[in-house]
């Protein structure tokens, strides 16, 4: 079973900055297997599906980014899924934009939403899927960045990043980690 986690911040507001980019996808992925509703619970919107045979929950946490760790994990527990199961999938302003990385582990790398989780968690043994947004020529808090609009110079590399990044996230679960790693990595 899986667990995959699209990471941003709830209303209107929020929905189209470069932080709201894991809720993309998450919502990619249920157009994708012809998912129409979610279900308001542990804090997040959810959906159940199937994915090449394997039990499937699509996740977005509805506790604001810094505090997506409580919502993690309380679905995780409900569910009795490990951490392996886990997919997280987030922005992050140390790749270029429309870049796609996927990680096994490792640190937050500064991103408060993954700090929350590993925090809640207890560890940080489970897959990511980051998406690039850059960081221009900022230095230091990136946070107003991250909350900004998408400008039109970077709609279309965004799209197509969440695109690929479903991709990746299907692969993960159809291949395993290391054969997507692989594919989606490279390039």
């Amino acid at each position: 079973m899986f667990l995959v986690v699209g990471l941003g911040n709830p209303g209107l507001e929020y929905e189209a900055t470069r932080h709201n980019l894991g809720f993309k996808v998450v919502a990619e992925l249920a157009g994708r297997l012809g998912i129409k509703t979610f279900k308001e619970k542990h804090q997040s919107f959810l959906a159940e599906t199937n994915i090449a045979g394997h039990k499937v929950i699509l996740a977005q946490p509805q506790t604001f980014m810094n505090n997506s760790g409580l919502a993690v994990h309380g679905i995780l527990a409900w569910h009795k899924i490990e951490a392996k199961g886990l997919i997280v999938v987030y922005d992050d302003v140390d790749l270029e934009v429309g870049q796609i990385r996927i990680r096994e582990k490792g640190s937050a790398g500064g991103h408060h939403g993954l700090e929350s989780i590993i925090a809640s968690l207890g560890t940080t043994e489970f897959a990511r899927v980051r998406l690039g947004i850059g960081r221009e020529s900022l230095t230091g808090d990136v946070s107003d960045y991250v909350l900004q609009r998408i400008p039109p110079t970077q709609r279309e590399p965004l799209a197509e990043a969440v695109m690929t990044a479903a991709d990746a996230v299907e692969a993960i679960i159809k291949n395993g980690l290391a054969p997507a790693m692989n594919k989606f990595n490279g390039a």
